[in-house]
């Protein structure tokens, strides 16, 4: 069976796009627990730090190796239009996480366990991930226009 070339294509990008996403979790987990409990940092900033510090990892590793081959517009735009996009993202994910809760709450009449909060985040994950894949590739890293 020949997979057709867009389709090969496609999979080479959402695969460096993984890697890029996991390599970025990583960093931010370890950003995190080193501020938190080497360095004694509040949560809450530490989780700000971390986040931001990943970012910029995901930004370079999706610039520079998932979307090498896209259209190179101004620096600016292009990373106003990723913080933009990451900014939507994590608003959705926090909202999905909130609805998940809340109709687990009312399903069984009182809060959720741990087992089912990590579920809820798992799967507001999962939809996020696809979401800022679709955006990436079509909206801040996009190709040069078809002539």
């Amino acid at each position: 069976m020949k997979i057709p070339a867009r389709l090969r294509r496609l999979v080479g990008v959402g695969s460096r796009f993984l890697v890029v996403g996991a390599l970025s979790t990583v960093i931010e987990i370890a950003v995190f627990n080193l501020l938190v409990f080497v360095w004694g940092w509040d949560p809450v900033l530490s989780k700000i730090v971390a986040s931001l510090v990943a970012l910029v990892n995901a930004y370079i590793g999706n610039r520079e190796w998932t979307f090498r081959h896209r259209d190179r517009r101004g620096r600016v735009s292009e990373l106003l239009l990723f913080l933009g996009v990451n900014l939507a993202c994590t608003l959705l994910g926090a909202a999905l996480v909130w609805l998940g809760v809340e109709a687990l709450t009312a399903i069984v009449g009182h809060a959720t366990g741990a087992l089912a909060l990590n579920v809820v985040n798992l799967v507001s994950i999962v939809i996020v991930v696809l979401l800022r894949f679709v955006l990436y590739h079509k909206v801040v890293f996009r190709g040069a226009p078809a002539n």
